[in-house]
């Protein structure tokens, strides 16, 4: 039968089902073989041939027939598993069938009355398969995924037989140990198979299946307990499922292993179409979901024990029920393992930056956000991965990645998830002293970059793309510009030597935070002042011998610091600086940023095409919930401190803290001038700010170190420019290098480090965030395009 035929008898089945009042019975075979027995229609042709509008009708209208034809096909997959599917037939009537469920569970989701279905028993369907009680029966849902889990370690339709001879009896399926068929090499399975076209074209249609059994949590409003629990992923990461720990290997070795560039050849994309970046994908998108887990309401799932010789780590405790967390925390090998993931991770992530300099070397890949979240997951779950990532200098291959990210996404307000997640990766990283040690190591690559040139090291990098985040960044990025900043505290006792393009920078955004009308135009706005004084103290004090550069920056704007401690606190003032402020609508002057010339072979940071789709996200939790406070010894341990024993900028501010819950992410009701404004908190319209409050933070800025400096090193400088005449900063800064404030400073105050907490505000919003990209990346076939989603909306810009 032509392609043709086979569409169109596909089709007149659809159109019976559509049209039939009376229900079909189950045992109709000839009727319900329509579907999958004699076509061959790809998922595409699924998706054209049965149109949401009709899946809609039927199950409004003819529920008995949805439900018989999604018990039906289950019962075709469950039989091609227990088969084995040894023949065309049963393996296309397999893929048949995994199509079809894939095109209608969206709309099963989307009808509140039809979501406990899949996890209703079926008469019949025993879980030993016999003819036992039916208290005995699986709910279609388990017995679903089984079968796909089974189908997912089936010889000669997923995995390569291990049969000598075709005389050799085919593999039985339930006796096979799915740990010798890993599908690739890497953590715990040293064996790479033979890469097969065929069978990575079939796991990424049952891995398709199975993350549209999972997606039942796009559906769901976003709750702030977040105990819902997704039942799919809860049931199929369980014990229940005897290939958990072979599954789970294979798709992280299948995504860290993957090499874009096609074995290492440039341009070899060109020549050979790959069909292994489908499943990558989406065994990278399986794998997001699968360890949607919330570490703040349960033990913590990392494992600190002792190691044994096995991939996975058997110490206690035992950790989450679910097995792929589990299996996450405990992995420990470093040698084999850890280089494994990080160098795969580090690889895939510099793709893009590959392209700029050699475009069209290697195939462009578009996962980088599924495989941010996949580094996020393994550093939270696993701290013993965490410390081995900031060991070596292998984390800048990192961190280079996402500073190109976030600066390249700036001015895209489609691409506000992606900033989030970059952002909230480094500051994990910064609360360990390791990051900021490794910052010191001189940055050599040229990726093309729309920042100015500059020479030194990652740290001035990292400042410099921080800078131009706020300076030149869309207005929604605000809610990060407390947590950039605290990023740059952590690092801030460990950075030997800034240049001076990074002082500058420095600088330049102390001089346009602490301008009267933004410091009094938001209840949290001096927050930002107190991040970067507590900045220049942690390297005059810890730092000071090599940092000439920034000492000489803050000698030639010591006047803004003499504004801060000059503060005027009143009220005719503040509201003088609040009318000004209207007249200015620009949030962050860019004027007095020398902004030199940018990189070569750079572009500059676009905004969103007009129409491009994004998805909404919940508000992500403010710094004080993000992070506790660890205070940093002598030897270098950190202890953490009890909250009301702090001396804290925080103080001083009213109770509401605003930006908890106010959505800032994606509302567009908010008129078009409030959003122009630069503070979340202004936009309630409940505040305003008063004497007293001003009084009461300029009271604690800290501002003594810098006061001292500025009284024993101006006067000295001003003397050698008169006695010689000096008009050339290469003196100065000579004299600087040489200068020491040993015993003129205050005492060096304790190191404060603001280390992320899991918490489960940051939960949710990974939950949405990644569900957003599913969603917008699942575009062929368009999965979930046109449901009725409800943990995120669909907007455009």
């Amino acid at each position: 039968m032509g392609n043709a035929d086979s569409k169109l008898n596909f089709r007149k089945a659809v159109i019976q089902l559509t049209t039939k009042t009376q229900p079909v019975e189950a045992t109709d075979d000839a009727f319900w073989d329509q579907f999958w027995a004699d076509t061959a229609t790809s998922v595409q042709d699924v998706f054209a041939l049965v149109p949401a509008a009709e899946i809609r009708a039927v199950r409004e209208e003819s529920p008995s027939n949805l439900a018989t034809l999604c018990y039906k096909a289950v019962e075709k997959l469950v039989q091609g598993a227990e088969s084995g599917c040894h023949t065309e037939k049963e393996r296309q009537i397999v893929l048949n069938c995994s199509r079809l469920l894939t095109r209608i569970l969206p709309y099963i989701f989307e009808d509140p009355d039809w979501r406990g279905f899949f996890w209703s028993t079926v008469p019949g369907a025993g879980r030993g398969g016999g003819d036992e009680d039916d208290e005995n029966a699986r709910p279609l849902a388990e017995s679903l995924l089984l079968a796909i889990a089974d189908l997912l370690f089936c010889p000669d339709f997923t995995v390569q037989s291990h049969r000598k001879s075709t005389v050799d009896t085919a593999e039985d399926i339930h006796s096979i140990d799915s740990c010798e068929y890993i599908w690739e090499a890497g953590v715990g399975f040293a064996h790479s198979p033979q890469p097969n076209y065929i069978h990575d074209l079939n796991r990424t249609e049952l891995l398709k299946l199975l993350l549209t059994c999972f997606s039942e949590a796009m559906y769901l409003p976003p709750s702030s307990d977040n105990s819902n629990t997704n039942p799919w992923v809860q049931f199929f990461c369980s014990t229940e499922n005897r290939h958990a720990l072979p599954l789970f290997t294979s798709l992280l070795n299948i995504v860290c292993a993957y090499d874009p560039v096609g074995y290492g050849i440039p341009y070899n994309h060109l020549l050979f179409s790959d069909y292994r970046e489908p499943l990558v994908e989406e065994a990278a998108q399986v794998l997001i979901v699968t360890l949607d887990y919330d570490s703040s309401t349960s033990s913590s799932p990392t494992v600190d024990g002792t190691t044994t010789s096995t991939a996975m780590d058997d110490a206690d405790p035992p950790g989450p029920d679910n097995l792929f967390v589990n299996y996450l925390s405990r992995i420990h090998r470093e040698e084999q393992d850890f280089q494994f993931i990080l160098k795969g991770l580090a690889r895939l992530l510099s793709n893009p930056l590959v392209q700029t300099y050699l475009p069209n070397s290697a195939k462009k890949i578009q996962f980088h956000q599924e495989l941010l979240v996949l580094f996020w997951k393994l550093c939270d779950f696993n701290k013993k991965f965490l410390f081995f990532v900031l060991k070596s200098s292998d984390v800048l291959d990192i961190l280079v990645p996402i500073l190109y990210f976030l600066n390249d996404a700036r001015a895209d307000q489609s691409r506000v998830g992606l900033m989030h997640i970059g952002v909230f990766i480094l500051l994990l990283l910064s609360g360990e002293r390791n990051f900021g040690v490794r910052l010191n190591k001189p940055y050599s690559v040229r990726v093309p970059m729309d920042i100015p040139v500059f020479t030194g090291t990652h740290a001035d990098l990292l400042i410099i793309v921080f800078h131009k985040i706020i300076t030149s960044g869309h207005q929604r990025l605000q809610p990060l510009f407390d947590c950039l900043l605290t990023i740059i505290v952590n690092v801030s006792p460990y950075l030997k030597s800034l240049s001076m393009v990074a002082a500058n920078k420095l600088l330049h955004l102390l001089e346009a935070f602490s301008t009267t009308w933004f410091l009094f135009s938001a209840v949290q706005n001096h927050h930002l002042v107190f991040f970067l004084l507590e900045v220049f103290n942690n390297i005059i004090q810890y730092q000071f011998d090599g940092n000439s550069n920034l000492v000489y920056a803050i000698i030639r704007k010591r006047n803004v610091f003499h504004q801060l401690a000059n503060l005027p606190t009143d009220s005719q003032t503040i509201q003088k600086a609040l009318q000004r402020k209207k007249k200015t609508p620009e949030p962050i002057s860019r004027t007095n940023s020398q902004e030199g010339v940018s990189m070569e072979g750079s572009r500059p940071a676009a905004p969103a095409e007009p129409g491009t789709l994004k998805t909404s996200l919940v508000a992500t939790p403010g710094i004080d919930k993000l992070t506790e406070k660890s205070q940093v010894s002598e030897d270098g341990t950190m202890r953490s401190l009890e909250p009301e024993s702090l001396p804290s900028p925080l103080e001083g501010s009213p109770p509401s803290a605003v930006s908890d819950t106010e959505s800032w992410s994606g509302e567009t009701s908010q008129p078009k001038q409030e959003r122009r404004r630069l503070s979340s908190a202004s936009s309630t319209g409940q505040w305003s700010p008063t004497s007293d409050w001003v009084i009461s933070w300029k009271s604690k800025l800290p501002l003594q170190t810098i006061m001292r400096l500025l009284q024993v090193l101006v006067p000295q400088v001003e003397k050698i420019c008169i006695d010689k005449g000096l008009t050339d900063e290469s003196e100065i800064l000579k004299f600087l290098q040489h200068g020491t404030l040993v015993g003129l400073l205050p005492v060096p105050h304790p190191i404060l480090i603001r280390k992320y907490q899991a918490n489960s505000g940051t939960a949710m919003w990974f939950r949405t965030y990644m569900w957003g990209v599913i969603y917008l990346r699942n575009v062929d076939p368009p999965v979930w395009y046109d449901t009725d989603v409800k943990l995120f909306e669909i907007q455009r810009v």
